[in-house]
């Protein structure tokens, strides 16, 4: 009997069982972290994320379905190609006029 009970203590077996049920551990946590990440590739779901709100630095990433869209701020002010369409006015009701200018005035 005394010669079962030393192999037991000593066998390196042990040891790896031990090593595999950490990593099985380690590996379930990652999965709970990806499922709970908004960004998730197995959702189908519409998501915008917003990183660092106002600053320079400013990235919005948009998932729609399997597509992601990354937006990154240059830190400039918005430039376009355009031509003024038309003036808004704001009633004392609150309500919002929009009156178009320009050569094709509906009259």
């Amino acid at each position: 009997m005394r010669f079962l009970e030393e192999g037991e203590s000593d066998d390196p077996i042990l040891s790896l069982v031990n090593l595999i049920d950490v990593f099985l551990v380690v590996v379930a946590m990652l999965m709970i972290i990806i499922v709970r990440n908004p960004l998730n590739p197995f959702s189908n779901q519409s998501v915008v994320v917003v990183e660092n709100p106002g600053k320079a630095d400013m990235k919005i990433t948009v998932k729609e379905g399997r597509e992601l869209i990354r937006y990154q701020t240059n830190g400039s002010i918005g430039e376009g190609e355009g031509i003024r369409a038309g003036i808004t006015y704001r009633l004392p009701d609150g309500r919002m006029i929009y009156v178009p200018e320009g050569k094709d005035d509906m009259r």
